[in-house]
This record gives structure tokens, sequence and C-alpha cells, in this order.
């Protein structure tokens, strides 16, 4: 009898060997780069032949994507600093609208940030698939 557990986990760390780590949610700038296999991953990027000039495009969608995210830690940053500003208003009407309008404007900005990044993720994606 296989233990299905067991035979889920050695497919699951066989398909998934990655080359990279990512650091608070940030992409490295090789992400969509084409990667040898492990155990080298090495990344073959030399622009003398004139194809290789299409890599740099990738490059750019992970640098590109990196910036998103950031955008969308620091909206999360302003919905927290809208919160405390609206909690400590003490139910001045001119403060409490203030904070209100950070944490609307946080939100929008947030949603925004969140479908650029998948958007930008997407594209990159099927350039290199």
């Amino acid at each position: 009898m296989v233990n299905w557990l067991t035979s889920t986990s050695q497919y699951f760390s066989a398909a998934t060997t990655t080359c990279y780590h990512s650091f608070l949610g940030l992409v490295p700038w090789y992400q969509y780069l084409p990667i040898s296999s492990a155990p080298a991953c090495s990344i073959t990027l030399d622009l003398s032949q004139t194809n290789q000039w299409d890599k740099l495009w990738l490059i750019g969608f992970a640098i590109f994507e990196d910036l998103l995210r950031v955008a969308g830690m620091l909206a999360i940053v302003f919905i927290i600093y809208g919160g405390i500003r609206y909690i400590t208003s003490q139910g001045e009407p001119e403060t409490t609208k203030s904070a209100r309008g950070t944490i609307i404007n946080a939100l929008i900005g947030l949603a925004i940030a969140i479908i650029a990044a998948a958007t930008v993720q997407f594209i990159a994606n099927n350039i290199v698939g």
C-alpha cells in the first residue's frame, strides 16, 4: 500500500525546484531569465548576441514588479497610519474626515498596485513560456 502523503510530497518536492529565493516577497532581478537546471542554477546572459537583448525586458519586468510590490507595502503602511489617525481623532470632524480620506486613498492605491503587479507577472510569464 502506497502512503498518499509520502508519494505527493515526493512529487511536489521534485516538481518545485527553484533557483531563487525571495526577500520580503520581492522577486530577484533574474526571476524571468532562463536558468539552467539545478544544482548549477547558472544564468546565461551574453549581450553580444543580438537575441540576448530581449532578456533585458525580462529584467525590467522583474524590477518593475518589485517596485509595484513596494508600492503595495507603502499603501498598507498608509492604511495603518490612517487608522491610527482615525482612532486618535477623538471625534473631531476635520481630523476624522482627513483620516478617512487617507484610508480610502491608500486602499485605492493598494488595489491598483495589486492589479498592476499581477498584470506584469502575467505578461512576463507569458513571454518566458
